[in-house]
């Protein structure tokens, strides 16, 4: 006759059919014949929510690990709860302080502050596995006491030749050892020769699990798949199952909220639940996010860890909104998002269950967007400190970063862009440009006469006087030169940027003209950056015999190249 056993957190209701007598002799010397485990979560109260990202430091932080612990931060934030933090590192070979430490300045740079854990402490302490397991001994021992465990003395060999035999009767690959009902006297036995064992958790035969996921809806589980699992090894280190379940209990977590993976898990964790009287959580299973092959996301796709994006030179703030979006949306057609905003949108309700794909042109895009949404004054500081950390410039602040940023940031998403695009405006690719199939056009709009013009406008002093008088005196000086050419539209503005930028495409060329003369007489232009005056454009100018260009004899490039060798270093 099966018993309802208990109301404990958010309403969970365990069913134990059936009821076990209480003698411990008893209860080692049969099978549990049956099972059944319900969980349903009705909405907490504020003030008791507690969730946990629980990383292991064995690597770098991967971005779906990245959005666990975000959708945990907005959950804890806009529920008014705890955000802890917890280190899993009971895998002694592969963990390491360094991947510790780097995990620990990713989720620092994100914004996602925790509350409980390594650096900040905590009422439920301490927050590294490898610091607990006098407490998994103690816990392991009561499950030992109470007959949910027993020890088991089977080899590796023996281990797996029960695998190999299962697999031939095309069976789960359970346990069938002996030791789950050997007599005290057989367990003595071996103890008293040193025999090494494990502690392995008796799994009822029959029975199942339903969990209401928060996500996922109703998941559930037949136990008689499982088979009796290990919680301790012989070397004495709890395995990972157990060690979850203890922390998540002595925490008080009260959401479980990870990635789909671990939704196996839960059948283990939540017979441990049961066995230790602790009050099962609430779960919610994030699903996976896909490479564009929608297979796994993984190291061949590219940049899969925060670390290497925030080298890349993407904003964190573009990293969370992204990274909130990957299975989470409020509804609307907004995709811009502050950090306060997706606490203040955020629910788990919304939280789509299907696999979302990593974009990574996409990611691109929002990091431009937050780029240009910053204040004037810091986006000019970060690109300005860009530019002289690479070389670029000799200086990092002033009137020519200032006008330079203003002038290029449509075109930067990233950081590192504002390299790319102050190069290109400090050089002057003419020769390519000019024998490009694209030019082509511009050679054959009598662009010889354009060029006889701007050497004169130049030589007289008349195009000096108009770029001194700023962007006011720059539009005279075009309108006059147009009418004097009569040209308009583009016959006029495409063959002045060919020719004084050197390019056929570009930001605002009047703006780009102004700054290239004064930075022309500044020395805030590093040596090595490749800049070529506007003086040193017009000399290379005068020394191609554009009289000499025709269709079947391009001599442009040869001209321009032997004018650059003239110049001097």
């Amino acid at each position: 006759m099966g018993s309802l056993v208990g109301t404990p957190w958010w309403g969970i209701r365990v069913r134990v059919i059936p009821e076990v007598s209480p003698p411990m002799l008893l209860f080692r010397s049969r099978i549990l014949r049956g099972f059944s485990v319900s969980a349903s979560s009705p909405s907490p109260s504020t003030d008791s929510v507690r969730v946990r990202f629980a990383p292991s430091p064995t690597g770098n932080l991967h971005v779906g690990g990245a959005r666990t612990a975000l959708f945990n931060y907005l959950f804890a934030r806009s529920k008014g709860g705890k955000f802890v933090l917890r280190i899993e590192d009971t895998d002694i070979e592969r963990s390491t302080k360094e991947s510790e430490e780097a995990v620990l300045r990713d989720l620092s740079w994100l914004g996602l502050d925790w509350d409980e854990g390594p650096t900040v402490g905590g009422m439920y302490g301490p927050y590294r596995q490898s610091e607990r397991n006098a407490l998994y001994r103690q816990y392991a021992d009561k499950l030992l006491q109470s007959g949910h465990v027993y020890r088991c003395f089977c080899t590796n060999e023996e281990l797996e030749k029960m695998k190999e035999i299962a697999k031939l009767k095309q069976l789960p690959p359970i346990y069938t050892g002996k030791w789950v009902s050997a007599t005290d006297d057989e367990v003595e036995e071996e103890l008293a020769k040193g025999t090494p064992y494990t502690y392995r958790f008796r799994v009822p035969k029959e029975g199942n699990l339903k969990i209401d996921d928060l996500i996922r809806g109703e998941v559930s589980w037949n136990l008689d798949t499982l088979g009796d699992f290990v919680i301790m090894r012989s070397n004495g280190q709890p395995v990972y199952n157990f060690c979850v379940t203890v922390d998540d209990a002595t925490m008080a977590i009260s959401h479980v909220i990870r990635a789909e993976e671990h939704l196996p898990n839960t059948l283990r964790q939540a017979l441990i639940y049961k066995a230790l009287g602790f009050p099962m959580p609430c779960f919610a299973h994030v699903s996976l996010i896909l490479a564009p092959d929608r297979s796994k996301l993984s190291k061949r796709h590219g940049a899969t860890s925060v670390g290497q994006f925030r080298e890349m030179g993407f904003l964190p703030q573009a990293m969370v909104n992204y990274l909130a979006l990957l299975g989470w949306g409020d509804g609307t057609e907004n995709e811009f998002f502050t950090l306060d905003q997706l606490v203040e949108k955020f629910t788990i309700e919304r939280v789509n269950k299907s696999g979302a794909v990593f974009d990574s042109a996409k990611l691109r895009w929002m990091n431009g967007q937050h780029l240009r949404s910053l204040p004037s004054e810091d986006l000019t500081k970060l690109i300005g400190e860009q530019w002289k950390s690479t070389g670029i410039l000799t200086e990092s602040d002033g009137s020519f970063i200032e006008e330079a940023v203003h002038l290029l940031k449509d075109g930067i998403e990233l950081i590192t862009d504002a390299d790319t695009a102050l190069s290109n405006l400090l050089s002057y690719p003419l020769h390519t440009t000019l024998a490009s199939p694209e030019g082509k056009p511009v050679l054959e709009d009598q662009l010889s006469e354009v060029v006889s013009n701007l050497l004169a406008a130049y030589d007289s002093g008349e195009l000096n006087c108009a770029l001194e008088e700023g962007h006011t005196g720059w539009q005279k000086w075009v309108k006059s030169f147009g009418k004097s050419l009569k040209r308009k539209g583009k016959s006029l503005f495409m063959p002045l940027r060919v020719l004084l930028t050197g390019k056929l495409h570009g930001p605002d060329m009047g703006a780009g003209v102004l700054l290239l003369y004064k930075a022309g007489s500044s020395s805030v232009i590093a040596p090595q950056a490749g800049f070529v005056t506007l003086d040193e454009r017009f000399k290379i100018l005068r020394e191609v015999e554009w009289q000499s260009f025709n269709k079947d004899n391009p001599i442009i490039e040869s001209t321009v190249a032997k004018s650059l060798l003239k110049l001097p270093c």
